[in-house]
Order: structure tokens, then C-alpha cells, then sequence
């Protein structure tokens, strides 16, 4: 068979054509190269030098019953120096049985703390069908007053909501959740006050969506100078304060990454009147307990 020879003006096309494709090739890979260094190079620098890395404050929780002795150093120094005020201070761990007492153990007027008895005996007839947060009360309906007692600490709407319950249930529903409560005199001790506010955390006063409705008005209230004032960033707190004559008062749940707990401090002017010394108290003793249960600690230990 005969051999057709390329024309000689053909070789250099054909030349021609391979270098581009090998250019075109190179070119590819050296784009390629350029794009992957730079990934390369932008994560390096988005990860901080082991060597000049500050450690990031970090909370390891701390049950109750494991409080190091610092805290009772620290709450005695700060009653100390408040030693003009009674003082009582309750601390309980939500998940477990441990609970601390600092100061006067007895009863105080309890003012507006106790309006969350009151509104989970509304919510527990709610629930077992005896009364609607639909129904009227007053000129709005139960739960514009629910939200008006509880956020904004309103006494109309307290009045109101005790009245819907009755005071004869109302201090048998505070006696079934294991607290002594007559609302004519309106008494309590920090415990109690640790007590309602645990079981109602733990979710065994109410179902879950009343629980979460009223933690819900329990923040961002309309008076948040208290503990949670004194209160680090980064904790989430739920608190209901009392004020009255020479009662200043509160009453929170503190709670960060799954630990939480109970925190009441009631204090009281036996002159009758309220001093700006009771609330850098109760801010004193929330950051001291803070300390000592949610301890700041270096990164990675």
C-alpha cells in the first residue's frame, strides 16, 4: 500500500497545534497551583499561633454540694459587711437535692417574689381545667395579666389572678409543692422561695409550654438591677424581684450550659426603708456565687 508522505507545509500546523495544547495544559496546572496555595494560606492565617494564643475564659459548672470553701468565705465577708440588713441567702441546685443557706434562715415579707406562686396555681387550674387564660379578668383577659404580674410586677393584675384562684386553694396549692404560704401575710423564707423556683425549672409544677411561657416573662424585666445586674455575661437568668418598705428582694434561676440553679437573697432595712446598700448586696452575692459554681478557667484544661 502505498505511503502518503504529510506535505511538508502540514508538519509545522501539526507542531504548532501540540505546543498549544502542552501551553494550554501548563497554564491549567499553574492556575490550579495558584488557587490551592491560596486556600492553603487563608486557612493558616484564620488559625490562631500556638504560641501567642490567649486561653479563652471558659465555665465548668460546679454542683452545689461540691462549693468550694470560698464560697462560704466570700457570701459570710459580704453579710459582714452588710451587717446592717437582715439578710438571708438560698442557693439549690435544679437537678439534684443539694442546697447551701447563708444568713437568716427565718421568714421575711416576701413583697413581689411570691407572685410566682401565684401564677402557677393560676396555671394549674389551667391545666386541670378549672379556669382559661382566655377568660376575662379585670378589663383584659388572664394571660394579659399573667405577663403584666410576672414582667412588669403589675399589683392590679396580682390582685386579680389571687382572687381567680381563691386563697384558700392558693395556700393549698402552695402547701402540695411543699411550701407554707398564706397570702394574706405573705411570708417566706429564701428556701421556699429556692424551692418553687427549682420545681418549677424542673418542669414538675406545670406541662412544658406554661413552664416555658412564664420563664419567658421571668426576663428582661421591668426591673433587671438586681442579680441579674450582678450577673456574668453569658449566663442566662430568669428572676422575679420584690420590693416593699425596707424589703428588697430576688429571686432567679441561673443557668449556663445544661447546670442550673436556684438563687434567692432576701434583704431587709429594719428602718423600714430601702437603701441602695441592700442592692449592691444582693449583686455582691450573686457574683460571688457565680464565682464559685461557674468558675472561669483557661481554655482546654
Amino acid at each position: 500500500m502505498p505511503v502518503h508522505p504529510v506535505e511538508p507545509q502540514a508538519v509545522p500546523e501539526i507542531r504548532t497545534a501540540r505546543r498549544g495544547r502542552r501551553k494550554l495544559v501548563l497554564l491549567i496546572c499553574a492556575v490550579a497551583l495558584v488557587i490551592v496555595a491560596t486556600v492553603v494560606l487563608a486557612v493558616v492565617r484564620s488559625q490562631p499561633s500556638a504560641s501567642t494564643a490567649a486561653p479563652v475564659p471558659t465555665v465548668a459548672a460546679s454542683p452545689v454540694a461540691q462549693a468550694p470553701d470560698s464560697l462560704r468565705d466570700n457570701v459570710e465577708s459580704i453579710l459582714e459587711e452588710a451587717s446592717d440588713y437582715r439578710i438571708g441567702l438560698a442557693l439549690a441546685d435544679v437537678s439534684g437535692d443539694a442546697a447551701l443557706a447563708f444568713g437568716d434562715s427565718d421568714v421575711f415579707a416576701a413583697a413581689s417574689t411570691a407572685k410566682i406562686i401565684t401564677a402557677a396555681a393560676y396555671y394549674h387550674l389551667v391545666e386541670t381545667g378549672e379556669a382559661s387564660l382566655d377568660e376575662p379578668l379585670g378589663d383584659y383577659d388572664a394571660a394579659f395579666q399573667m405577663e403584666a404580674m410576672v414582667n412588669q410586677s403589675n399589683n392590679d393584675s396580682w390582685l386579680l389572678l389571687m382572687d381567680a384562684v381563691g386563697y384558700p386553694r392558693l395556700i393549698d396549692y402552695a402547701a402540695s409543692i411543699g411550701v407554707t404560704y398564706d397570702p394574706e401575710q405573705n411570708l417566706l423564707t429564701p428556701a421556699d422561695m429556692a424551692l418553687v423556683l427549682k420545681q418549677l425549672y424542673a418542669g414538675d409544677l406545670l406541662n412544658e409550654d406554661n413552664t416555658a411561657e412564664l420563664l419567658s416573662y421571668m426576663q428582661d424585666t421591668n426591673n433587671d438591677d438586681l442579680i441579674p445586674a450582678g450577673s456574668r455575661a453569658g449566663i442566662d437568668v430568669h428572676h422575679k424581684y420584690g420590693e416593699i418598705g425596707g424589703e428588697l428582694h430576688d429571686a432567679a434561676l441561673l443557668t449556663y450550659r445544661g447546670s442550673t440553679f436556684a438563687l434567692v437573697i432576701y434583704t431587709e432595712n429594719p428602718e423600714g426603708t430601702e437603701e441602695p446598700e441592700q442592692a449592691d448586696a444582693i449583686r455582691d452575692l450573686t457574683r460571688a456565687v457565680e464565682d464559685a459554681l461557674f468558675p472561669l478557667t483557661p481554655a482546654g484544661k
